[in-house]
């Protein structure tokens, strides 16, 4: 099964990997994706802000992000999120497994299905993120000895400007743990592919009015990080027998007329 992991800031390199850029041209814009090979796996290596950041959150195209990974072939997928703390419980620099999230982008495009000749379709997000690829995560995570919260609900905002204190303690009360930018559309997306998907949050401050200023821990994360993406790619690796319901989750209603 062709696998892919999705980066946001700080992880731009995967150990062990030499890519080769290709850009993929798409019905929503072109993408640019990394591809390598390790002892005959196959991986795509896509950094949302592009390799030297440049890219904010709110302009990142993922739709042609995601259609190009599904061009490629590419049917399990891993991302990282770099994140804002809300809950205490994941302080900076730990990482968590997400499991569910809250939306607040606007003006993004977030769906394949737009109506017309996009076709239109409902898709179900009561499992969003694959327990499949969540569950070998966890397995795995010991061999790198990282340590990491089994649970977390992403809020998404549109950035690029960071939250306010009064809208963190909004999202503390409505149960968010962690809080970032590009999570959303990109696992409503994948979802929509029929891809299984799971990201790993990792914590770099925490989120606006927690303390009395912000404090970025970014720079102090090299190692995790490290050990972080080697721990994606062995979960790529190692995961088989899918059983979740990820292929399954489109309720399609009318079948899109203009598939590439």
């Amino acid at each position: 099964m062709k696998s892919a992991i999705i980066t946001g800031t700080g992880i731009y390199v995967i150990p062990g990997f030499k890519f080769v850029q290709k850009i993929v041209e798409t019905e929503y814009g072109q993408a640019l994706v990394n591809l390598g090979t390790q002892d005959d796996f196959e991986l795509v290596f896509l950094a949302r802000h592009g390799l030297e950041h440049t890219t904010p959150p709110h302009m990142i195209n993922y739709r042609a992000n995601l259609r190009a990974l599904d061009l490629l072939g590419v049917k399990q997928i891993l991302a990282t999120n770099a994140v804002g703390s809300i809950s205490r419980e994941i302080p900076p620099m730990s990482l968590a497994l997400l499991t569910d999230f809250m939306d607040f982008t606007s003006g993004r495009a977030f769906t394949f299905y737009d109506g017309g000749n996009s076709g239109l379709a409902h898709t179900n997000m009561d499992v969003p993120y694959c327990p499949v690829l969540r569950k070998k995560v966890l397995e795995l995570s010991p061999q790198f000895n990282l340590e990491i919260h089994p649970e977390a609900v992403y809020v998404a905002t549109n950035g690029p400007r960071f939250e306010s204190p009064a809208e963190i303690r909004m999202f503390a009360q409505l149960g968010g743990d962690v809080v970032g930018m590009t999570g959303i559309p990109e696992v409503v997306l994948a979802r929509e592919l029929g891809m299984h998907y799971a990201s790993m949050a990792y914590s770099i401050n925490w989120a606006a009015g927690l303390e009395q200023e912000m404090v970025f821990v970014s720079d102090q994360m090299a190692e995790l990080r490290q050990l972080l993406a080697l721990l994606l790619v062995n979960t790529l690796k190692e995961t088989s027998g899918f059983d979740c319901g990820c292929e399954k989750a489109v309720m399609m209603m009318h079948e899109p007329q203009n598939q590439p």
